[in-house]
């Protein structure tokens, strides 16, 4: 049995997690601090790839990426490809686990009582020592739940890489992928095996959040 897929799910969910990470962050606050009106037409547009169906995302990211594409032809002019790559693999990742890492992260931070914030300011501190020191370190629990479910949502991503960075064993072959290949293929033992694998990842990724991230009573 081929293990590689296991190998390309964990490594491309940690490298969409990581890049979902410091995107939701950075856009969470910049946000924030927006108006009322303007924060909710851009919240929509940051939370679409939640609510879409993955393969309109995964169409979307082929015509932003394809080759025919403005994009694509001056990645192809400087002699990259991301269409069929495994670079593919981490952006149809990312962009699924971005929306739940972002409402996470932002929805922490308007939490967090404005009066400490602005106690900050009046005693001189910059804005990058506040969001560092204070904003970052009080959100920190949301923060790690965000992750977690971004990097769960990244590691069961199919539709999208399906489309954009497609089958190819041993590259973009990831856990999802492989598992509808060995079904199209009638290969329902390696199906089952790859299904019970991702079941028991996702439940140990999760569980922790449930164990220690509660309220004690």
């Amino acid at each position: 049995m081929d293990w590689s897929p296991l190998f390309i799910s964990l490594k491309t969910s940690f490298c969409a997690t990581l890049l979902a990470f410091f995107l939701g962050i950075f856009l969470a606050r910049f946000v924030s601090g927006l108006s009322f009106r303007i924060r909710g037409v851009i919240d929509v547009i940051l939370t679409l790839p939640l609510v879409l169906p993955p393969t309109v995302v995964g169409f979307c990211l082929l015509l932003i990426f394809g080759w025919s594409s403005p994009v694509g032809r001056v990645l192809r002019w400087f002699g990259l490809r991301v269409v069929f790559s495994w670079e593919a693999t981490v952006i149809a990742a990312t962009v699924v686990a971005f929306p739940l890492i972002y409402r996470t992260v932002r929805a922490s931070f308007e939490q967090v009582d404005i009066s400490v914030i602005d106690a900050a300011r009046t005693l001189g501190l910059s804005e990058f020592t506040i969001f560092f020191r204070i904003l970052l370190p009080l959100s920190a629990p949301s923060c790690v739940a965000g992750v977690v479910l971004g990097f769960a949502r990244a590691l069961g991503e199919f539709g999208a890489t399906l489309m954009i960075a497609g089958n190819i064993p041993q590259r973009t072959q990831t856990i999802p992928v492989a598992i509808w290949s060995a079904v199209e293929g009638n290969e329902m033992r390696v199906a089952m095996i790859w299904v019970l694998l991702l079941v028991v990842i996702s439940f140990f990724i999760i569980l922790p959040l449930n164990l220690f991230g509660g309220k004690r009573t």
